[in-house]
């Protein structure tokens, strides 16, 4: 490094490695200018003085340098590290790994370098590579704990966890017996219960606790040795053994559900589908109450029996559970009893119990039973739970009156505003639910969790503009929307990346989804500096839990969400591609001059209105951009703030392509990653991919409406397609006759139209299977498009059926949102979608959709007038039950 320069220049040059390692930059920078004065075509000097433009944002130059530096001096191994480190640094890692490898050619002992080329391979996956590097690594350094850890872990991960046992072992062989030292406890102790999940990983459960009891003194982590050692026992079938030490590990932490868990499978009394004899509900039950006797403190113990106990065992358990919760005023309470709502009569017990209380506590102010008063905010949060439980069962004129009730009671409690925003958003009423929740977050201004809550609210009833504004005020520098980007807000992306999707704004609904996108790539970056610290501080364990769940991080939700919301906007697009300018022009030219001139002038005003907004966020972001310190920091301004570039693009299927590739290898047990590939593969005129996306589909859920769709929509195509000529279209034909027996709906040589009259003889009582018939009836035959209305018309009237406890929807407001965009953008019948919208309107009369008798948007002119009253009166208005607010200045006035 540097040798080929006097002793003076080699000197400077060790200085700019210094610099450079220490982060100072320009100091660097002079002792290269230095070096380069007498020397200019030295290449090391040329690359580490790329290397430190690099860091300083001048990334063109420290390329162009760095080249220069390596067509210089070729066999330098230092010019092939930088420009290796420099191609790390833009998270070009195949490229990188190509650098380390030349540079290891002319230097193959170098230990800088081969340790660089092991984190990138772990950051690829290239395990084989990984192992060598390890091993090559581990030669060269015996005597370093690391290497010997780093090259067990490279087995590991390439599926030999008995070699890396063996790794081990050889590595403790070299140990002194009275090792480790007090300051290496913590660190040996994790290597050693990371041998132990090697050893349990390749099914020595008998050697694994022989080597955990054996090394038990050098463990410092007793609770994970615990924990441990219990699982091993279990595993073993000791199962004795195994409940003492869950019953120690219970003292220890008597509300971790786990452990009650695995302690009722040592004592033989577990069932993973929750399904219990009634001996074992008996013995399941004396075993909680003598748990319940010794921890008094603890909730699961008292929860837990809840999910198996039935009939008067259960409201014993319930009423007990409920009252000092209520007391108590738990807000989460409902959260928590809410998985019993999927139990068949249970929910029906809660109810009974529920109002048995409030009948209680409103005649006598106590419980059933009991002479004790309770305080008065017990009747509220009884209130408050029978609110949710009757929103959970659809009852939403109910749910509302027993809101209203606690709301009167006690006007300046945030939850009953959030529960009741929540409610009407359920019944159908965006509008109102985002102005309760605008009302709940001007209750108490520094709640982060209610401003979040009002902001999806706002999403969800399209109010983007307002969510954004209302979004930024917990933002660290205020009205700063790339703040929100920068702590990674994926929930406020998605939601209001759907609002614009729904607005049909689908350049800023695409960047909305790509920014997420963008995140999960930025989390798989963020594992490389983990590479190196994991080895050193010995978190095995911890460390191969995180690259696992690296491997499978694009199966998360909220990328399924994006890349779905993605695809989506690209098939639309190319559906429904922009104008041109002279097609705009054309069109122009045919309207009446007077039209003309208003869109003109509308065209004039909206540029006007755009140029202004821009010059504003310019003003704040030069006022917001000085420190404290009298420092500019220069803010990145987003080049592309509504996505139209992101739609300037050739081939829109292409593009989701890509995202499709992704939902496939990590979200393919989903249906809609079939129905997308299916939709993407038939515009693109890929017939085989678009069966196969179909085949995925039916073996998902071939009763699925969308599933049946694909099938009579795919097979229809088929036949209308001309014969074949060429022999990949006679190949394509056969493949296609030899898969169409292995569909059972066609079965029997059943047309199209049989199949479908079929499934909808077996569907008959569904709404959206319904559709879906009626759909595939006009596709199929346009000329019995009134045929098709009418099936769907004729859907069961009773969308409300009496249940036990009172009217239950069974076609969800949703669905019948789904049927009535089919009949206006399928069917095209704007006299069918008005009546279904009248009939719907009808049975979800908080729907602002159909524009219910009460939704907002039908109440607001009377609301209004009533506000107005209050207001001459000096009166506070409180929210009406459709949650219209007209007057929020007044409620931010109330003293909580």
């Amino acid at each position: 490094m540097g040798a080929s320069l006097p002793p003076k220049e080699a000197n400077l040059f060790k200085l700019i490695v210094k610099s450079y390692e220490t982060k100072q930059y320009k100091k660097g920078l002079k002792a290269a200018d230095a070096i380069l004065k007498k020397f200019p075509n030295h290449g090391e000097t040329l690359s580490m003085k790329g290397l430190t433009l690099n860091c300083m944002d001048r990334k063109q130059e420290a390329y162009e340098l760095v080249r220069l530096g390596l067509k210089n001096d070729l066999k330098s191994h230092v010019c092939w590290h930088v420009y290796g480190l420099l191609y790390r640094s833009d998270r070009e890692y195949r490229e990188a790994i190509k650098c380390y490898r030349n540079a290891l050619r002319i230097d193959p002992d170098n230990i800088e370098i081969l340790r660089d080329l092991s984190l990138l391979q772990a950051q690829m996956r290239d395990l084989t590579g990984f192992v060598e590097t390890r091993q090559r690594l581990l030669t060269l350094k015996p005597n370093h704990r690391m290497n010997w850890i780093g090259f067990a872990v490279s087995y590991h991960l390439n599926s030999n966890a008995s070699k890396a046992i063996d790794i081990l072992e050889a590595y403790e062989g070299t140990l002194e017996d009275d090792y480790p030292p007090e300051n290496e406890r913590c660190e040996h102790g994790e290597m050693l219960l990371y041998k132990v999940s090697l050893l349990e990983e390749c099914g020595f459960l008998e050697k694994a606790l022989e080597e955990l009891r054996k090394k038990e003194f050098k463990i410092v982590d007793k609770l994970s040795y615990k924990e441990v050692e219990a699982s091993l026992l279990v595993k073993l079938n000791r199962l004795e053994e195994g409940e003492k030490l869950y019953r120690v590990l219970l003292t220890m932490n008597p509300d971790n559900y786990r452990y009650y868990e695995e302690l009722q499978k040592c004592v033989g009394l577990y069932s993973e589908t929750g399904q219990y004899s009634s001996d074992e509900i008996d013995k399941l039950h004396a075993l909680y109450r003598s748990l319940a006797e010794k921890y008094t403190w603890s909730s699961a113990v008292k929860r837990i029996p809840l999910d198996f106990l039935d009939g008067v065992k259960f409201q014993d358990a319930a009423d007990s559970y409920i009252r000092p919760l209520l007391t108590k005023g738990v807000p989460s309470l409902f959260s928590d009893l809410s998985p019993l709502y999927d139990h068949g009569g249970k929910a029906d017990v809660l109810e009974k119990l529920v109002l048995g209380l409030e009948e209680s506590l409103k005649k006598t102010g106590g419980y059933p039973g009991r002479s004790e008063k309770e305080p008065p905010s017990t009747l509220l949060w009884t209130l408050f739970y029978l609110a949710q439980h009757y929103d959970r069962r659809a009852q939403y004129d109910v749910a509302l009156a027993k809101i209203e009730e606690a709301m009167q009671h006690t006007p300046t409690v945030i939850d009953l505003y959030s529960v009741k925003s929540k409610i009407l958003k359920h019944a159908g009423d965006f509008t109102a639910a985002a102005a309760l929740a605008d009302e709940a977050r001007c209750m108490d201004l520094a709640d982060r969790y209610v401003n979040s809550q009002c902001v999806k609210r706002m999403l969800q009833a399209d109010q983007v503009t307002l969510a954004e504004k209302t979004a930024v005020l917990f933002t660290k520098d205020g009205e700063q929307h790339n703040n929100l980007h920068d702590m990674q807000c994926m929930w406020y992306e998605l939601a209001s990346g759907e609002s614009y999707f729904r607005q049909g704004e689908l350049g800023r609904a695409l960047k909305k989804f790509l920014l997420v996108e963008k995140h999960y790539a930025d989390i798989t970056e963020d594992q490389f500096d983990f590479h190196s610290y994991c080895l050193r501080k010995m978190t095995l364990r911890a460390y191969i839990e995180m690259l696992r769940f690296q491997d499978r991080l694009h199966a998360h939700a909220y990328f399924r969400k994006a890349a779905a919301g993605a695809i989506r906007c690209y098939i639309k697009h190319y559906d429904s591609p922009p104008k041109s300018s002279t097609e705009e022009d054309d069109e122009l030219a045919k309207l009446p001059a007077a039209q003309k001139k208003k869109l003109r002038q509308k065209q004039r005003k909206a540029e006007a209105r755009a140029k202004k907004e821009a010059e504003v966020k310019s003003e704040e972001a030069n006022v917001s951009g000085v420190s404290k310190q009298g420092k500019r920091n220069v803010k990145t301004v987003d080049p592309d703030p509504h996505g139209e570039k992101l739609l300037q693009i050739e081939d829109p299927l292409a593009e989701a392509g890509k995202y499709l590739k992704l939902l496939q290898k990590h979200s393919s047990d989903y249906l809609e990653t079939h129905l997308l590939s299916f939709e993407v593969n038939m515009r693109k005129e890929k017939i085989l991919l678009a069966l196969q996306a179909l085949k995925h589909l039916v073996q998902l859920n071939a009763e699925n409406p969308d599933t049946h769709r694909c099938l009579i929509r795919f097979f229809h195509k088929v036949a209308s397609r001309s014969a074949p000529t060429t022999d990949a279209e006679k190949l394509v034909s056969g493949v296609l006759e030899a898969e169409r027996p292995t569909f059972s709906q066609l079965h029997d040589n059943k047309s199209l139209m049989e199949a479908n009259t079929v499934f909808l003889e077996q569907h008959k009582d569904s709404l959206l299977h319904r559709a879906a018939a009626a759909e595939m009836i006009y596709c199929l035959e346009p000329n019995k498009k009134a045929e098709a209305i009418k099936l769907i018309e004729e859907s069961p009237k009773n969308f409300v059926s009496s249940g036990p406890l009172g009217s239950v929807k069974e076609s969800k407001l949703r669905d019948c949102v789904a049927v009535h965009k089919i009949l206006v953008a399928t069917f095209d019948d704007r006299d069918a979608a008005l009546r279904w919208k009248n009939r719907c309107a009808e049975e979800f009369p908080y729907s602002t959709y159909f524009e219910g008798s009460l939704c907002s948007t039908i109440t607001s002119n009377e609301t209004s007038k009533q506000a107005h009253e209050i207001a001459e009166n000096g009166g506070i208005e409180f929210v009406p039950s459709n949650g219209k607010v007209e007057k929020l200045d007044a409620m931010k006035n109330l003293a909580i």
